[in-house]
């Protein structure tokens, strides 16, 4: 799963849960500041489980390529 948030930084991890606030939880969470989309993009920071506040989210896209559909 892919978050965009508003500051302009990316998360891509494995979706886990949400709750009625609209946090989003992560697993194996990184994070892009740009774009994973663009080639110019530095090194992921991985993040491992993260909890993104729903009033940052900006957008949801479901990856569909990626290490994470192996199941």
């Amino acid at each position: 799963m892919r978050i965009r948030m508003t500051d302009g930084r990316t998360l891509v991890g494995l979706f886990l849960c949400t709750d009625r606030d609209c946090n989003v939880i992560l697993g194996s969470a990184q994070e892009f500041l740009k774009s994973p989309d663009t080639f110019s993009q530095g090194e992921p920071r991985v993040l491992g489980l993260a909890m993104i506040p729903g009033h940052h989210v900006v957008s949801i896209e479901v990856e569909t390529s990626g290490p994470y559909l192996g199941f």
